[in-house]
Parts: C-alpha cells; sequence; structure tokens
C-alpha cells in the first residue's frame, strides 16, 4: 500500500535508479528509460530549482546513456563517482588496477554458475544472480573469499540479488551529504528515495538531517513506502503540478 509524503517545494530530492525511476530489468543490461521518466526529471528539477540528483550503484556514463540526453547531477558507482549539479566531476571512472585479480575470479565464478550475469563497473565489479537464486548461499561464500584476498581496501555491497566489491569509504549517504553542502541542494529538506539494500544508508543519513526516507516496496525500513514504480511516478507528477 502506498504512504507517501505530501510534496512540498523546499525540498532537494535524491532517486535511486533502478527498481525506483524504472523497472527492474533481468539483467543491468537490460534497462530502459522511457521518455515519461525523462520529461517528469525534467519537470520535477525545475520546479525544485535543480535541486535533484541520481543516486545509483550505476557508473554516471551509464546513467547518461540511459537517460539521455539529459545530464543530471548524479552520484554512481554508491558514490564513489559524483556529479554535482554544475557539472563538476569528484572521483573519475577507470579500471581499478587493483580489482583484476577479483574481476578474474568473479568471471570464473560466473562461468560456473549459468544464469549468474559479471557486470564490470571500472572501480568496482558486481555479480547478479536475479536469473539464479538458487546459487545465493554459494555465491556469497565465494564472494566473501574474493574480497578477502582483494584486502581491507575493499568491501562487498550487498543488494537485491546481487553483491558488488567496491572501494571502502564511499557510500549513497556520503554522496547525498556532499550533496547538500552545495548549491542548489544546500539548505533544503533532503528526501531520499530508494528500494535497496543499498540505499539503507543514504535514508538513514536523510533522516540524521531531518529529512525523509521513502523505500519502494517493503525490503528497506524507511519513513514512507511505495508500493512500485508507477507509485513514484504518480507521486512525481504531483510534485511537477505544485
Amino acid at each position: 500500500m502506498d504512504e507517501m509524503p505530501p510534496p512540498s517545494l523546499d525540498w532537494c530530492l535524491f532517486l535511486d535508479v533502478d527498481g525506483t525511476l524504472i523497472e527492474l530489468a533481468a539483467t543491468p543490461f537490460d534497462s530502459v528509460a522511457d521518455p515519461e521518466i525523462k520529461a517528469l526529471l525534467v519537470a520535477v528539477g525545475a520546479r525544485l530549482g535543480g535541486a535533484l540528483a541520481l543516486v545509483s550503484g550505476r557508473t554516471i556514463s551509464y546513467l547518461d546513456a540511459l537517460f539521455a540526453p539529459l545530464r543530471l547531477a548524479a552520484a554512481g558507482l554508491h558514490g564513489v563517482e559524483r556529479r554535482d549539479a554544475a557539472g563538476g566531476m569528484h572521483g573519475s571512472e577507470h579500471a581499478d588496477a587493483g580489482l583484476d585479480a577479483a574481476r578474474a575470479a568473479f568471471r570464473a565464478l560466473v562461468n560456473a554458475h549459468p544464469g549468474t550475469v559479471f557486470e564490470d563497473k571500472g572501480r568496482s565489479i558486481a555479480i547478479h544472480y536475479r536469473l539464479a537464486p538458487q546459487y545465493e548461499t554459494r555465491i556469497a561464500e565465494i564472494v566473501g573469499g574474493i574480497a578477502a584476498r582483494a584486502g581491507p581496501c575493499y568491501h562487498v555491497q550487498r543488494g537485491i540479488l546481487m553483491l558488488e566489491l567496491k572501494p571502502v569509504g564511499s557510500t549513497k549517504a556520503t554522496a547525498i551529504a556532499a550533496f547538500l553542502a552545495e548549491a542548489p541542494f544546500q539548505g533544503r529538506r533532503p528526501v531520499f528515495v530508494g528500494d535497496d539494500l543499498t540505499d539503507q544508508d543514504g535514508f538513514e543519513e536523510v533522516r540524521a538531517r531531518g529529512g525523509i526516507s521513502i523505500s519502494v516496496g517493503d525490503r528497506v525500513h524507511a519513513d514512507y513506502h511505495a508500493a512500485g514504480v508507477p507509485s513514484v511516478r504518480a507521486w512525481l507528477k504531483q510534485i511537477a503540478a505544485l
């Protein structure tokens, strides 16, 4: 059941992408952003004075391709990279050589478990098992070993039917905090909408700042809940109409 907060023009809005703005796809390479959501993001951003940002596990380059021709303020790779509202980049997108051994191990893991999918994001790597959930326990065990060998600079980020090996120190919470120190987000009440375990730290960050957390579905505890992507879009239309 939907339980959404009444919108306000004093907000700044942070939005996860997959499972929040667009429906989850069978693999991370099948996602599509339709014209409706692109138009909604433009309209909502205008109503909030530009205080809207995507906060995603995707790379920023992937988000740009997904939402083309838009180039929105965005945090990618769970905060490892960020583009501010003025277009300035923080963190760079490159292939982290420190993950090379883990890359090879992830590829071997996928080859041994049909239906799993390897995703190389450059500065992080992920294995998705949405199409092969029967392997969850085994994959978690193996990925834990790979992470241990990668060393203390990396950790495992859990998501819905996926595991990601990424650098420590950057999260969706740190990305949101950075946005909130800058115009046009500064001084506004933060609102974060997401659907995954990877959004939990972002929820905690906005709540600590007097903001609002909204979970899509019931996987993550939040202040409010949306039943699904259509509910989020209907709510965004309310903001655009303010």
